[in-house]
């Protein structure tokens, strides 16, 4: 983070959550944006003790070598995938934005009428993708993400290079948040489905395989 004492990265269990349920039906690679080995959030890992799936994923040869030897997204060919789910964390401030290859990899399954879905931090993903008519994918569309709220009472809103919730309204998204911070919160907008934090990663992933299972025949 911006105190580098402070490791960041993926957030195991958003991730751990989704694959369980994808992968009893699609075929699914996990990608970043360089490839190679997926850095965790510290914090994160402390979830296996709490979720079953997480430890079950996180002692799994097969998953793990997954982890270390992720795609990279040059080797995405986008008209081979019918969705694409951008986990959280908040490393994913630092790495997503800015990766022009995951923006045309999204615009691209976007546009083939495939699904997209962010939860937490992961919508910092969809900030710059613009779609092949100029105008950004999030503008006029109701969403969410990890709150400025949430941010603060973590005290983290000091350790993060942008704050998440202002980049998505400046870009013209209608951003709602939950009454309660860190509790379930979705919303899908057409095939745009987001989650706002860890806590809302069971009911984002069962919206989006549900809208996944009507886009895909």
């Amino acid at each position: 983070m911006e105190n580098p004492k402070k490791r960041t990265g993926l957030w195991l269990s958003e991730l751990t959550e989704f694959y369980d349920k994808a992968i009893k039906k699609y075929e699914v690679d996990i990608v970043s944006p360089t490839g190679g080995e997926v850095p965790l959030d510290p914090r994160s890992k402390l979830t296996a003790l709490l979720r079953k799936k997480t430890r079950k994923y996180l002692k799994d040869p097969a998953f793990r070598n997954k982890l270390q030897h992720s795609l990279s997204p040059e080797e995405i060919k986008s008209d081979e995938y019918h969705a694409i789910y951008f986990a959280g964390g908040h490393g994913t401030m630092w790495d997503f934005p800015d990766s022009t290859y995951l923006q045309r990899i999204t615009r691209e399954i976007y546009e083939n009428k495939g699904v997209v879905s962010a939860i937490c931090h992961g919508p910092s993903a969809l900030i710059n993708v613009k779609l092949s008519n100029g105008k950004y994918l999030i503008e006029d569309k109701t969403l969410t993400s990890f709150s400025y709220k949430e941010e603060r009472l973590l005290m983290l809103h000091k350790q993060i290079p942008f704050v998440l919730q202002s980049k998505l309204e400046k870009r013209g998204a209608n951003y709602k948040q939950s009454l309660l911070p860190f509790t379930s919160f979705v919303k899908q907008d057409g095939r745009l489905v987001t989650g706002q934090n860890p806590q809302s990663v069971r009911k984002t992933t069962k919206k989006t395989l549900k809208l996944l299972k009507k886009t895909y025949k």
